[in-house]
């Protein structure tokens, strides 16, 4: 079996990795040492990717309707029904949805189509969700959408500052960077952020500030440098555009707005003014605002305005959520650019046509993913084509997306996945090549090019997005505009683009590469656009070559009232991905959180009656929904926060997307999950219980559900108001021992078949269920008894490690304690010579880190 090199499925660090197949659905996984990205390292989903490439839940076959057919007519039905819509109804009457999941080459294929030959703008990506903002400010500061920083600045700073980023938990490469830099170097690290996550825990300073407070904390940070003298006037004088009235700058009451003291304040402004290379790293945090442009021109004209851009160790630094949100950036997957950072000038229209040779050309930018599913909804858009994302879970307001789809004449959804919350809406379903399978390019949050190459057979009639794209386009007409022989082939062409009639107007040129033969494609080595510091010159993409400083003003937002009294704050969580159609695979990465939890402050969980442990409702002006109650004091007083993941394919609660509103950025369209007006109660089922079972049980008839796979099974939450009895449906088949009580309400069961645990459900009134991991293990164990199984305990007493902490080598929270104490360990590292934890991937380090200092403290000593 060969070695593999290709690049991660997940964030935008882009980390390299070196495959190697076991078996025909199996590789071993490692880091890719001579990578620049990660040298190596992987953070936890990286490490575990080999358990998500089996072929459980894929879609292998086209489908129209719910018939499988062959390619043929699958192309020609989807072919068939574009054309016939944008016949009757015009170009803008059809439309694309993309996502980062998409090589560049597939991304460049799908906008050349929409806009070039179909003629509309009518292409955004779920990109639009996670850093729609950042492209926006870089275009008006800068006049193109240039990240200035690499990677290389972390090592060479002195001043980190994390707006909105819990860069532990998610992008944990980049924060391994981080601690190495903090330990080499003694560089000092700010972090931004209403909760105090396990980054925040970690910094020399935590600024908890208000939601949506970020451009008034900038803008007062900038005022304090210009008071200070702090400002290069050099700089501003040969490389920036200053607008008249810029220096009147508002002067809010800062710590007030953001809700914090002059002391928090005082000690930021010194750290800023004392310590020159300074890089702001910014993330979803951020972006995902009503106010996320002005945020990202805040942080800019800081950095413009101190000169702190184009050095080692300083700039803004926009890091993506995605594996190609910038290589769809780069190709116009966004419906507000046209092609190779053009936008939609006449000049630049006619300079896209030309080179595509194409028969019409967009007139302007498309419509963004909420107006886009507005559109659909409406009747204006008739037919949609989803291309690798899952809009009926991740979208604002998802009802609206899922009665928007369900009324609209045709979806066409292309997709690895069968089964997910938008597929069900699909009138015709496309099988495309996943992870490990298909052949590309991808550009990381340094705009670094890296080859994404596959180690797998393809599977079933599985096809690359860009071929399944490129074949439509052909039975449209356009048969000499598509006709590619391979990955190679569109790859030379994007390039070529780069470079046509560009004479330098635009950074991103990488026409040296427009004549690489297919071999060299094959080999290609990941390389930089831009280099490494691509404003060095102090040459901007404008007119007059020159920055722009933006005035920006803090923008104040309704409370909610009286109805929804806290603030709704969504994100993710250390060891899932987006929908979990991938990492949901992985019995590892499914342990370090098995439910969707609501995190509260304990003060909040006595004012609103909550239950710790318990479940609450969490309800918004859009929707409302079940999750697991977790007291913290992480949290603000006055916040709430729930994780993105959970679909209806995994839970019958924990379903963020139908609580934010559509309320979204007016420069970038991006929406604002980050901030929605909500309110929480307690809910008190009739009963609650659990299921262990072998195999995939069905999905519970109950209120509330949650279904986690396990190293040998699955685990299934459950509560409801209704008669469990029904629950006994989900065994399996075998020979069955039951116990029950009505009067206390108890119900237990066990199936037993081959001498081995197949399935086991408990259920209680009162609460009174038994531990969960001893019964997950005797899935894969040698028979208990039946008196132990429905007990749901063993007769010997076995050690209880706890929650699982490092999934790597499955260390619990209780042994690691436990081994703290009893070695009297002071370090992580000690820890990871004891234990292992946190020697792998290092996600683990920072709740190790916790765990230390709290043991340390005097409250424990």
């Amino acid at each position: 079996m060969r070695r593999v090199k290709t690049t991660c499925a997940y964030c935008g660090v882009g980390c390299g990795i070196v495959t190697t197949p076991t078996g025909e659905r199996s590789a071993k996984i490692r880091g890719d040492e001579s990578h620049p990205a990660n040298f190596g390292r992987l953070c936890s989903k990286g490490t575990h990717l080999g358990e998500t490439i089996a072929l459980e839940g894929r879609l292998l076959h086209p489908e129209v309707g719910s018939r499988q057919v062959g390619w043929d007519a699958a192309l020609q039905a989807v072919a068939d029904g574009f054309k016939a819509t944008i016949a009757q109804h015009g170009p803008d009457s059809v439309a694309f949805y993309v996502s980062g999941q998409l090589l560049t080459e597939d991304y460049y294929v799908a906008n050349k189509l929409m806009k070039g030959f179909i003629g509309s703008g009518n292409i955004d990506t779920n990109s639009r969700l996670c850093m729609a903002s950042a492209v926006a400010a870089h275009n008006r500061a800068f006049g193109e959408d240039v990240v200035p920083c690499s990677y290389s600045d972390l090592e060479e700073a002195d001043l980190i500052l994390l707006l909105g980023s819990n860069t532990a938990w998610c992008h944990p490469v980049i924060w391994q960077r981080i601690e190495a830099a903090r330990e080499q170097r003694g560089t000092k690290l700010v972090v931004i952020d209403p909760r105090r996550t396990e980054t925040a825990e970690r910094a020399d300073l935590h600024l908890p500030i208000a939601p949506d407070s970020d451009v008034a904390l900038f803008n007062g940070l900038l005022r304090e440098m210009k008071s200070r003298w702090q400002l290069d006037g050099a700089y501003l004088a040969q490389h920036v555009s200053v607008p008249e009235g810029f220096w009147e700058l508002e002067t809010v009451d800062v710590a007030k707005v953001c809700e914090l003291s002059q002391a928090q304040l005082d000690a930021f402004y010194d750290l800023f003014a004392e310590t020159p290379r300074t890089v702001t790293l910014f993330s979803q945090g951020a972006n995902q605002s009503v106010s996320g442009t002005d945020k990202g021109n805040a942080i800019i004209n800081l950095h413009l305005a101190t000169g702190r851009i184009g050095k080692p160790g300083a700039g803004p630094f926009s890091i993506t959520g995605q594996p190609n949100a910038m290589g769809g950036r780069e190709v116009g997957g966004l419906a507000s650019m046209l092609a190779a950072h053009m936008g939609f000038s006449d000049a630049e229209r006619d300079c896209a046509q030309r080179f595509w040779q194409s028969p019409t050309i967009c007139p302007g930018p498309g419509l963004k993913a909420v107006d886009m599913f507005n559109a659909v909804a409406d009747g204006r858009i008739k037919a949609i084509w989803v291309m690798a994302t899952n809009p009926a879970v991740s979208m604002p307001d998802a009802n609206a997306v899922r009665a928007a789809l369900a009324a609209c004449p045709l979806v066409v959804v292309s997709d690895c996945i069968g089964d997910t919350d938008t597929t069900a809406f699909a009138h015709i379903k496309l099988p495309a090549l996943g992870w490990g399978e298909k052949d590309g390019t991808v550009t990381n949050s340094e705009r670094r090019i890296s080859r994404q190459r596959g180690f797998l057979e393809a599977p079933g009639d599985a096809k690359p997005d860009w071929w399944i794209v490129s074949e439509v386009a052909k039975r449209m007409g356009w048969v000499d505009g598509f006709s590619y022989p391979n990955a190679a082939a569109i790859f030379r062409e994007y390039a070529a683009q780069t470079g046509f009639e560009n004479g330098g107007a635009r950074l991103l040129d990488i026409s040296d590469k427009d004549g690489i033969s297919d071999a060299d494609y094959d080999a290609m080595q990941p390389f930089l656009w831009g280099g490494t510091s691509p404003l060095a010159s102090g040459r901007f993409s404008t007119p007059d070559g020159k920055a722009r400083l933006v005035p920006v003003r803090y923008q104040a937002r309704d409370d909610g009232a009286l109805d929804y009294p806290l603030r709704l704050n969504t994100g993710r969580y250390r060891d899932q991905w987006h929908t979990m159609t991938r990492t949901g695979l992985s019995p590892k990465l499914s342990q370090h959180r098995r439910e969707p939890l609501v995190e509260v402050h304990p003060d909040m969980v006595a004012r609103f009656g909550l239950d710790d442990g318990g479940l609450a409702m969490v309800e918004t002006g859009q929707g409302k929904s079940v999750f697991r109650v977790a007291s913290t004091d992480n949290q603000r007083r006055r916040d709430l926060f729930v994780p993105m993941h959970w679909t209806d394919q995994t839970s019958g609660g924990g379903r963020t997307g139908l609580l934010p509103a559509q309320d979204r950025d007016p420069v970038s369209g991006q929406p604002g999950f980050k901030n929605t007006p909500a309110t929480v109660r307690t809910w008190l089922p009739r009963w609650t219980g659990f299921l262990v079972s072998r195999a995939m049980p069905a999905i519970p008839a109950c209120t509330y559900w949650t279904r986690v796979r396990t190293a040998h099974g699955w685990l299934v939450e459950l509560a409801g108001d209704s008669e469990p009895d029904a629950l006994l449906s989900l065994l399996p088949a075998g020979d069955r021992a039951e116990v029950s009580d009505s009067k206390r309400g108890i119900m237990r069961a066990a199936v037993v078949a081959g001498g081995q645990l197949q399935g086991a459900l408990f259920v209680a009134r009162d609460g009174g269920l038994p531990p969960r991991d001893w019964l997950v293990d005797q899935l894969g164990g040698e028979k208990a008894s039946s008196l132990e199984l429905l007990a749901g305990r063993p007769v010997t007493p076995q050690a209880d490690q706890g929650p699982i902490v490092c999934v790597c080598f499955d260390v619990g929270m209780k042994t690691i304690l436990e081994t703290i104490r009893a070695e009297t360990l002071t370090s992580v590292e000690a820890v990871g010579a004891a234990l292992n934890a946190g020697t792998n991937c290092g996600s683990c380090r920072p709740a190790i880190a916790r765990m230390l200092e709290t043991e340390r403290s005097p409250a424990y000593a």
